[in-house]
């Protein structure tokens, strides 16, 4: 008799066991949808203290732990500028921050001084006319690793579907939301100077390496280093590959003759986001176009705590 009721106290406290741990990822957003659409960005021009990143986007945790632990009550943000699927991990290239300021109000000097004098850096963003977005709960760290894993894979398959070019990638951790915001416009201003920085030194790497002298002393371009990066920080063109090993041989569609280095090669053709018509969008794939709404091809548009630890893929 005993014995049942032990297993019966086990069986019971492992069931709650089950039960909580359900509960609490119901409650960071494991069932909650994720609407992708088209329109006005979630914030205005702001003013961020950031430290630049290249490597595993894994490893930015503690950049987020460092800016938030500066001042806490300003809000998080991260500029992911490549696709972790296409570019090897050490490629990886990214801005990890807090927001100083936003909108016509201008950060204090002195915030400004303590952050620079943690080795933050300085930068502005603009608010750009049009982006992709999307929003995902954050209640909870268990919030980031959901998001990451839902919210990102939803962006890739809304532009890709309608042809965009939106990057870099932004996400802004606000309240208890994380904002995902894909520029449509502007893009060029979402880089920060080391991402310049490191497009020239790439872009040189491929000019010397994409003209070679044969035998006879003619120049020849060889199929498999004839490469080049983007011509400027909002350009929509690339050619066959990128500078990143392994790249060439990742298997996408020969016929697709754009790079796939950076987000800003996610969407199939590059389209111009006045292609779009901008709705509020429902979930993937469900359109709620507003009354106002003009039909597709048109160009009328209608539309604090912070994560101490941050993992992406």
């Amino acid at each position: 008799m005993s014995d049942l009721l032990l297993l019966g106290l086990i069986g019971g406290l492992t069931l709650l066991l089950l039960l909580t741990l359900l509960a609490f990822a119901g409650y960071s957003g494991l069932l909650a949808g994720v609407a992708v659409s088209a329109g006005s960005p979630p914030i205005r021009n702001i003013t961020v203290a950031y430290k630049f990143h290249m490597g595993p986007y894994g490893e930015t945790g503690r950049l987020f732990t460092e800016s938030c632990s500066i001042s806490p009550k300003l809000r998080s943000i991260a500029v992911y500028y490549d696709n972790p699927h296409m570019v090897p991990p050490d490629k990886c290239r990214c801005a990890v921050g807090s927001i100083l300021s936003e909108g016509e109000e201008s950060p204090s000097p002195e915030l400004i001084d303590l952050y620079q004098k943690f080795g933050f850096k300085v930068f502005s963003f603009p608010a750009p006319s049009h982006v992709v977005t999307a929003t995902f709960p954050y209640t909870t760290i268990l919030s980031i690793w959901l998001a990451t894993r839902r919210v990102h894979p939803a962006l890739d398959t809304y532009i890709k579907a309608r042809k965009l070019c939106a990057y870099p990638r932004l996400e802004i951790y606000q309240e208890d939301q994380i904002h995902f915001m894909c520029p449509l416009a502007r893009q060029g201003d979402f880089y920060v100077p080391e991402v310049k920085e490191t497009e020239r030194k790439w872009r040189g790497l491929v000019e010397a390496s994409d003209t070679q002298v044969d035998g006879t002393g003619a120049d020849t371009m060889s199929d498999t280093s004839s490469v080049s990066l983007e011509v400027s920080p909002g350009s929509r063109e690339t050619s066959v590959a990128t500078l990143s090993p392994g790249a060439s041989s990742r298997g996408w569609d020969d016929g697709d003759t754009r790079s796939e280095h950076s987000y800003s090669e996610s969407g199939a053709s590059g389209s111009s986001f006045e292609e779009l018509d901008l709705e509020g969008e429902g979930p993937l794939g469900e359109s709620r176009l507003e009354p106002e709404t003009e039909p597709l091809g048109t160009t009328k548009w209608p539309w604090e705590p912070s994560a101490p630890e941050k993992g992406k893929e």
